[in-house]
């Protein structure tokens, strides 16, 4: 799951996630670069019907085939102090009632910590067998997105009704709201939320780079919060 501007912009995806990483590639190689590393996500298929899905597929088979030796990291939900996961999350909790969910919220994803997604590319380029392979980057525990609402509503000291919405819904407004310059949904983003985001149970992982991963309920605390200005409600 990726929150991202302008999701309906199907020539966007391809010109950053297929053409713009396949310069990069090419440029490094031209330039004697040895190792390149390219950060994807996981699910990522060159035949998906989702245009941010598809375009990151052809980003890797692009740069695959401009630097073969290129190592390729898939993440999952990167969280963060920074991140537009769980902050988002977070400012429609002080901000709405009610707060809708896709679907029945039962989607399965697995947050993986920047600071882990960082040191994975760091040990990548240190490691030779990492050449040419993927990796699939999780974190150590799999919540629905429910349940990651729900530990946001606990950070923040909230209380709100979770509401599931059907797909069907989210699929109309998402159509009314690419008529906006600036849609706050996209299509996109809700046939993102169809589908699961966690690692492959045969995938090379963090494991494979000798890195333990990060427990959302490490970090989180450290930048999500009840505010001392902001009275609970």
């Amino acid at each position: 799951l990726r929150f991202h501007r302008n999701a309906q912009d199907k020539s966007t995806f391809e010109a950053i996630h297929g053409q713009g990483a396949m310069h990069v590639a090419k440029a490094s190689r031209a330039a004697g670069v040895p190792r390149l590393v390219h950060i994807s996500g996981l699910g990522a298929d060159p035949a998906s019907d989702s245009p941010y899905v598809r375009a990151r597929g052809i980003g890797e088979r692009l740069v695959k085939d401009a630097f073969p030796g290129a190592t390729f990291l898939r993440p999952s939900v990167i969280f963060g102090p920074e991140d537009a996961f769980f902050n988002r999350l977070a400012a429609l909790a002080r901000g709405m009632p009610i707060l809708p969910l896709f679907g029945r919220g039962e989607t399965m994803l697995q947050p993986v910590y920047v600071g882990d997604v960082a040191k994975a590319v760091s040990r990548a380029l240190a490691m030779p067998r990492t050449k040419g392979r993927i990796y699939e980057l999780g974190g150590p525990h799999i919540y629905t997105y429910k349940g990651l609402v729900q530990l946001v509503l606990t950070r923040t000291q909230r209380r709100r009704v979770l509401m599931p919405v059907p797909y069907f819904v989210w699929d109309v407004l998402a159509a009314v709201m690419a008529l906006l310059p600036n849609p706050p949904l996209s299509r996109d983003q809700v046939k993102l939320m169809k589908k699961d985001n966690v690692v492959s149970a045969d995938a090379l992982t963090m494991t494979d780079f000798g890195i333990e991963p990060t427990p959302v309920a490490t970090i989180l605390p450290m930048y999500l919060g009840e505010r001392a200005d902001e009275p609970s409600n």
